[in-house]
This record gives structure tokens, C-alpha cells and sequence, in this order.
């Protein structure tokens, strides 16, 4: 078997957890298993790296910043090569440059083009446990150091998993698998044994931390199945396969929520054809991904939009609204960062009505005010105030009866 495996930040944190991880790696390497290895930084490091640069800079430049945050998957892929070395193992570390990972010129938030894997597969071929700086790949006409968003670490693993044609792609981190909630605050949340890429993904995309987004639409379109379990633990996790039919028989799979959360409100924009793609091309030039848009209705030829991006996307967004504003004659803009989306994830909601109202009576039976809401077909999603998220999900958790016992 060809075996992909990710190691996150917490798994790789220091000297101790590496030793940790190389002993789990040399363990499926015994197994008679071929092994590739994708690791994170260690835990904290791109924060600190990010704070260094931010002393310097308050929007650094982006290029620059690839070049710095690379570094830290670098040091994590080199020390556990050392540390299989040390065991008698055959080891290489690779940066996402060797691995062959060759990305468009999005920097900070670059998308793999292709994966030109021959260094990787000669590393096989000798025996080698290849391991490879997770979040990061090479500009194809630029040449420059590229990172694929925050989470990057799984795209790269679920990526190469998909060039090297793997058997499976097991993703470490520091829970046992996929709850129903963020454990930290619903107590009684249960572990799903199996997910689908539907759900994954509308869950990855709703603010759950244990996969990026991308790194399941890969899984899901070159069917790789994903492993999500825990370093510190022997525990079966979670798998993440294609949709089953019997998948449609549980209503709600899961609650989630994202504080990287922010609304922008343009103030009495001129109603009339072609505003919207006025307003939203020069954000989309920008690289800054738009989540839910809600438009009031026409008064006297102007209305209010408004629209929500990552927290962490503001400052950059605020620069492109300033000329919008001015471009398309509307009174102003107002921002809000202390918000949160609430999500309710089901494939089970496609052929059972009623799943929105229900999240609505019990969001109102709370005291808190829904903002914003967004829905696809297995999703349900709300904006409220970030003060109220942890009170939501435990609230919607017990609503839907998606705990243990």
C-alpha cells in the first residue's frame, strides 16, 4: 500500500512530538507500506512569523510574506527526517518546490496547477520515507515560493495522495476524528465514525478546523478516501468516503460555527444593472473570497448590501471598498467584526423539510438575532452576534438530539 499521512502543528509541536510522529510513521513503514509524509509547522510558528512581520508592516507584502511562512514547514519536514534517520530509517525531506508542486501566482492563497511528483517517486523507489513541507508549492511563471491558505498542510496531503495515486490519505491531528461540534464546547458531542465528501465539505467551509476546504473537493474529486484520526491516540477516527445511500437517513450530522467572520455594509447604492458585479469583481481581483450577500430591498432607486468575508481578509477588503464607494457614487460603508456564522450540516436535509424553521425557533428561543442567513441544499447557515455562538451551538447541538446517549 501506498500510504499519504499529515502531521499538524499540535502533532509536530516540539522535539518530543516529533520523536512521536517518526515512531508512528516508522510503524506503517514496518507494515511494508510505502510512506509519505506532509507536515505542518510546529504549532505557533506561523502566528509568531506572522507577528514579526506585522511589527514591521501592518498589511506586509504578500510575496515576501510566502517566503517567510515557508520556513516553518521546512524546519518541522527537515527535524522529522532527522529524527526517522536517527531510528535507522531512510528518510528525505523535501520542500514543496522539490516536491513538485507547481501553483498559480496567488500568493498567500495560491491553487495547485499540478504536481510534478518524479522526485517523490524516486525517493519511493529507494526505499525512502519521503517527507514534505506541507502549505507550499512554486509560482509557475514567476518562480516564486507560493502558500496555499491557512490549512494548506491538508491540500498538499490530499493533493499528493491524488498524484501518487495513494490507497488512503490519513490525516493527524490533535482530536480523534469528526464530532458533531467543536468538542471544546458541546460536552457531549459524539465522534461520526463515517462522513461524506458533501458534508465534509459544507463543514469544512462552515468553519470546522479538522479539514481546508479544498483538500476535501480534492478527496472528493479523485476519490481518496481521508482518515481523519489523532497522533496521541490509537483510536479509529473518522473516514471521509463518497455518498451512501442509508447517509440521507440522518437528518443534521453536525453544527459548526467560524468566528473568522465579517460583514460589510455598502450604504444607498444606486440600483441599477451591473452594480453588483461593480462591487464584487475588484474584492474577487483582490483574491478575497465573498461567503453569503444579502441586498434590501430598492428604495427610491438605492439600497443597502452587505456582504461577509474572513475576519482575517478585512484590512485588505477595506482598501478595495474605499475606491468602490467612490466608483459607483454610493453614501459609504460601515464594517462589523464581531460576528459568527452558525452552521446545521445534513445530506439528510435534501428530502426532509422543515430543518431551517426548527434552527430558527431555537436560535429565537435564545434571545439571539439571526443577521444573515445563507442556505444550500445540505446546509443552513446563520450570522448572529459572536457573543452568543457558543449558547447557538450547544442550543442547535440539543435541538437536533445529535449527542451521545
Amino acid at each position: 500500500m501506498l500510504v499519504v499521512q499529515k502531521y499538524g502543528g499540535t502533532s509536530v509541536g516540539d522535539i518530543e512530538k516529533i520523536k512521536n510522529v517518526a515512531r508512528r510513521v516508522a510503524q506503517t513503514k514496518d507494515k511494508g507500506n510505502d510512506v509519505v509524509v506532509v507536515v505542518s509547522a510546529m504549532a505557533g510558528e506561523t502566528d509568531r512569523l506572522i507577528g514579526l512581520a506585522q511589527q514591521l508592516a501592518e498589511i506586509p507584502d504578500e510575496r515576501e510574506m510566502d517566503l517567510l511562512l515557508s520556513s516553518g514547514e521546512r524546519v518541522s519536514a527537515a527535524l522529522l527526517a532527522i529524527a526517522l534517520k536517527a531510528m535507522g530509517y531512510k528518510a528525505r525531506s523535501f520542500t514543496g518546490r522539490q516536491a513538485g508542486f507547481i501553483t498559480d501566482e496567488a500568493h498567500t492563497k495560491a491553487r495547485i496547477k499540478r504536481i510534478e511528483a518524479k522526485n517523490i517517486l524516486e525517493a519511493l523507489k529507494r526505499g525512502e520515507i519521503a517527507v514534505v513541507a506541507g502549505f507550499q508549492g512554486v509560482s509557475e511563471l514567476s518562480h516564486d515560493v507560493t502558500t496555499l491558505g491557512r490549512g494548506g498542510s491538508d491540500t498538499t496531503a490530499v493533493a499528493l495522495a491524488a498524484a501518487l495515486n495513494a490507497d488512503v490519505c490519513e490525516i493527524y491531528t490533535d482530536v480523534t476524528g469528526v464530532f458533531t461540534a467543536d468538542p471544546r464546547i458541546v460536552p457531549n458531542a459524539r465522534k461520526i465514525e463515517k462522513i461524506c465528501f458533501e458534508e465534509m465539505l459544507e463543514m469544512a467551509s462552515a468553519g470546522a478546523k479538522v479539514l481546508q476546504v479544498r483538500s476535501v473537493e480534492i478527496g472528493m474529486k479523485y476519490g481518496i478516501p481521508i482518515h481523519v484520526r489523532s497522533t496521541f491516540s490509537e483510536e479509529e477516527g473518522t473516514m471521509v468516503v463518497p455518498f451512501s445511500k442509508e447517509m440521507e437517513e440522518v437528518l443534521v450530522s453536525a453544527v459548526t460555527y467560524d468566528k473568522n467572520q465579517a460583514r460589510i455594509t455598502f450604504i444607498d447604492v444606486p440600483d441599477r444593472p451591473g452594480i453588483a458585479a461593480s462591487i464584487f469583481r475588484p474584492i474577487a481581483d483582490a483574491n478575497i473570497n465573498v461567503d453569503m450577500i444579502v441586498q434590501n430591498v430598492s428604495h427610491e432607486g438605492l439600497t443597502d448590501l452587505s456582504f461577509t468575508v474572513a475576519r482575517t481578509d478585512l484590512p485588505k477588503a477595506v482598501q478595495v471598498v474605499e475606491e468602490v464607494v467612490k466608483e459607483i457614487g454610493a453614501k459609504g460603508y460601515t464594517t462589523e467584526d464581531r460576528i459568527a456564522k452558525v452552521s446545521i450540516i445534513g445530506v439528510g436535509m435534501r428530502s426532509h423539510p422543515g430543518v431551517a424553521a426548527k434552527m430558527f425557533e431555537t436560535l429565537a428561543k435564545e434571545g439571539i438575532n439571526i443577521l444573515m442567513i445563507s442556505t444550500s441544499e445540505i446546509k443552513v447557515s446563520c450570522v448572529i452576534d459572536e457573543k452568543y455562538t457558543e449558547l447557538a451551538v450547544r442550543a442547535l447541538h440539543d435541538a437536533f438530539n445529535l449527542g451521545e446517549g
